[in-house]
C-alpha cells in the first residue's frame, strides 16, 4: 500500500486522508521555509542610500538611484546565515547584523543594518579627507564612487576591540555607521550578502 495514512489510520474515510495529507504537505513546506530563513539564507531589502551605489534604493528617498515602482524598487538580498559558523568575518565583505542600542539613539534608527565590515579586531582605524587608513596604510576601496566619500575633519577611531567589528556604508556621506555609534560584537552578525534576487535587472552575485 503506498498511501502512508492508509497504513496508519486504515479506519479513516479516504476523503479525510487526502485533507490530512495536503495539510502535512503544507505544514512541512512551511516549516522548511522558516528553517532557511532561521539558519540558512534570509531576505533583506535595502531602505536606505547607505550601501548606494553598491546596493540600490528607491526614489524618491535622498540618495537613491533605483528609479522606484515594481520592477525597479530597492535591491532585495539574500543573506548567508550560517557561513560564520565556519569561518571568521572578512573585510570588505556585506554583513546584515543587528545595530548595538547606540545606533537607535544617535541615528534615529536601529534595527537589522547592511554595511561593509571595514575594520577587524586589534586593527586602528582613521579616516582622513575620505580615505580609510587601517593601522596607518590607505585602504584600497575600489566600491566607493568620488562623489560618495565624507570629507569631514580627519579622525581616528581607535583600535577595534577584541570580538566587534567596525563598518561602514559604501555611501559615505550619508551612512550613519560604526563612526558614529560604535563597533559591532560578533554575535549580532547575522549574515553576509551574497545575492541581489530583485528587480529584475539588478539579479546577481555581490
Amino acid at each position: 500500500m503506498r498511501d502512508p495514512l492508509a497504513r496508519m489510520f486504515p479506519g479513516v474515510p479516504r476523503e479525510v486522508r487526502v485533507v490530512l495529507d495536503w495539510i502535512l504537505t503544507i505544514a512541512g513546506a512551511v516549516l522548511i521555509v522558516l528553517a532557511l530563513k532561521a539558519w540558512i539564507v534570509n531576505p533583506y531589502r535595502i531602505p536606505s542610500s547607505s550601501m548606494e551605489p553598491t546596493l540600490h534604493c528607491a526614489k524618491p528617498a535622498p540618495g537613491c538611484e533605483a528609479p522606484g515602482g515594481f520592477f525597479d524598487g530597492s535591491d532585495r538580498v539574500l543573506a548567508n546565515r550560517f557561513i560564520y559558523h565556519f569561518r571568521n568575518p572578512k573585510r570588505g565583505e556585506i554583513i546584515v547584523f543587528e545595530t548595538p542600542p547606540a545606533a537607535a539613539l544617535k541615528c534615529g534608527a536601529g534595527g537589522t543594518f547592511v554595511k561593509r565590515l571595514i575594520g577587524l579586531p586589534g586593527e586602528d582605524v582613521s579616516e582622513r579627507d575620505g580615505f580609510v587608513y587601517i593601522n596607518g596604510k590607505l585602504l584600497n576601496e575600489p566600491y566607493i564612487k568620488p562623489e560618495r566619500r565624507d570629507h569631514n575633519p580627519p579622525k581616528n577611531y581607535g583600535v577595534v576591540p577584541k570580538g566587534q567589528y567596525f563598518f561602514m556604508g559604501d555611501n559615505r556621506a550619508e551612512s550613519c555607521d560604526s563612526r558614529v555609534w560604535g563597533t559591532v560584537p560578533r554575535k549580532n552578525l547575522i549574515g553576509e550578502v551574497f545575492f541581489v534576487y530583485w528587480p529584475p535587472s539588478r539579479i546577481g552575485f555581490r
